[in-house]
């Protein structure tokens, strides 16, 4: 007997290798994930200028870093922006300014879609064989009202339906030296929002809020990803990885016992061994370095 909905992630063009460089741009379930990367020793950037929610903001974070990543996830949570009266800008962030200062306003899936497509246009820009992982942030937005999170949810993933299609005819018209005629094209969306909501449809995958997916939830997501998107190469080193990454968050009782001078010896030979088998491994643990 089946007790859920599994949601079907269809495998990508690429697969993501160890130590591969990131970035993670969006809301804040963008941090969760990014962080689960660089806990498994991804070269991870994680919204190098603070959480961004919308389509806009995404794309000034693009703009602004020298990251040049092999994989950019982008993690949508919402098509309302606000701008500054005074310049008639999209801010990425109020600033804790007063609320008379700012015009809210809903993007349109047109509007949506043109400013991922930029996105997608700035980082081929810098690395042609890049490629972008669209997602949309499971996170409810309740000030909205729930009616209208569902409608802000349903723009953006018009809007990336909207830009993967596109992406999708251009690659088919593109001569195969850039890339074209293959079939494959330099994005793909995982399907985080449907997982929790389809998938795992449960209060007990939610945080004490009942808004923001729990600690669980994240972990299965990242699962679900890695499962799909990462390669054999990458599965086995995170099989490696695993009882060192444990031994690193080990907490004494006793620091300056002979028992655990032992301990720290054994997971320092292990991790002499990894790195010799890995050269670009480069392990920082600030909580707990041995």
């Amino acid at each position: 007997m089946q007790w859920n909905t599994p949601v079907a992630v269809g495998k990508p063009d690429f697969q993501i290798e160890s130590f591969d460089e990131l970035l993670f741009v969006g809301s804040c379930f963008a941090n969760g994930i990014g962080q689960r990367f660089r806990e498994e020793q991804f070269r991870a950037t994680v919204n190098p200028f603070g959480t961004m929610y919308n389509p806009a903001s995404v794309l000034h974070t693009i703009e602004r870093t020298d990251v040049v990543p092999r994989v950019a996830f982008i993690t949508l949570g919402t098509n309302h922006v606000y701008i500054l009266k005074e310049t008639g800008q999209i801010v990425d962030n109020c600033q804790k300014r007063p609320a008379r200062l700012f015009d809210e306003r809903e993007l349109s899936v047109t509007e949506c879609a043109d400013y991922l497509r930029r996105c997608v246009e700035v980082l081929r820009s810098r690395r042609r064989d890049v490629h972008v992982v669209f997602t949309v942030s499971p996170i409810r937005y309740a000030k909205y009202g729930f009616h209208g999170s569902q409608l802000s949810k349903a723009t953006l993933l018009l809007a990336v339906q909207e830009v993967l299609q596109a992406i999708r005819n251009l690659s088919q018209t593109m001569p195969p030296s850039f890339g074209g005629g293959t079939g494959e094209a330099p994005a793909s969306y995982f399907p985080a929002y449907e997982i929790v909501l389809d998938e795992l449809r449960d209060y007990r995958f939610y945080a004490p809020d009942m808004l923001h997916p729990s600690e669980q939830a994240v972990e299965y997501i990242f699962q679900r990803l890695a499962d799909v998107y990462f390669s054999d190469a990458a599965k086995r080193f995170l099989e490696e990885w695993r009882p060192v990454k444990e031994a690193l968050h080990h907490r004494p009782l006793h620091p300056e016992s002979t028992e655990y001078l032992a301990f720290k010896a054994k997971v320092n030979e292990k991790i002499q061994r990894l790195k010799e088998k890995y050269p670009l491994l480069e392990i920082v643990d600030d909580e707990n370095p041995l």
